[in-house]
């Protein structure tokens, strides 16, 4: 019996299956994305009571009506574009976990390298957004935007907007960086050395978490 349990401990640490039946380092990820969901859920939760707890808010068509090059009075165009990059960029991530499990490092390669770049641009549509929005007069603090219904606006709106959506956007740039490190070692040859890509997969479903809380961001400050 002690033989056995010594066994299962050994397999337990070099990588082997967790008492669930999955890889061990995937099993940390999903950990790891659980508590930073309670986080992500905490600042939406307080931003949504304190929303609704409102009896006005700033319009979202008012304030996100501005693209770069083409002018204002085009309402949540921009956030449109940085939504669609990131969804593409999730698309191109699936790619690259599928390309791994057929061990195929070319498709890898590939993928990931269009996912970095969608993360890259993402970020900069964010840079461009926040710059926007200071020079407009808003920041920590600092609210220039009515209320919906003509009355002053408190600093709540973009207190929660710029500490969520920097939250988020960190994320995204964690994101990118992880994935420039697997690249790195794709094109090393790491992984082929191993015989498995499954480094991929998890950095796989950091990126799809990231893409996923995107959509509640979205939904709540543009959308609601």
């Amino acid at each position: 019996m002690a033989a056995n349990t010594a066994t299962v401990q050994t397999k337990w640490w070099n990588g082997g299956k967790s008492p669930f039946n999955v890889e061990y380092g995937k099993l940390m990820m999903w950990y790891f994305l659980m508590s930073d969901a309670f986080t992500f859920g905490a600042f939406l939760i307080a931003y949504g009571t304190t929303r609704f707890a409102s009896n006005s808010w700033p319009d979202p068509n008012e304030v996100f009506q501005s693209f770069p090059g083409l002018g204002s009075r085009l309402p949540l165009m921009f956030v449109s574009l940085m939504t669609f990059i990131l969804i593409v960029s999730s698309v191109t991530m699936v790619l690259a976990v599928q390309a791994g499990h057929h061990n195929d490092r070319k498709g890898v390669v590939n993928n990931l390298i269009l996912t970095i770049i969608g993360g890259f641009a993402f970020l900069g549509c964010q840079a461009w957004e926040w710059t926007h929005l200071f020079h407009e007069g808003a920041w920590w603090g600092r609210n220039p935007f009515i209320n919906a219904d003509g009355t002053a606006a408190g600093t709540n709106f973009t207190n929660f907007f710029f500490t969520i959506t920097g939250f988020h956007g960190f994320h995204v740039f964690s994101g990118v960086i992880i994935n420039i490190i697997m690249l790195i070692m794709t094109l090393n040859g790491t992984f082929e050395r191993r015989g498995h890509y499954l480094m991929i997969e998890k950095a796989g479903l950091y990126w799809h978490f990231v893409d996923l809380v995107w959509v509640f961001v979205f939904t709540l400050f543009y959308l609601v």
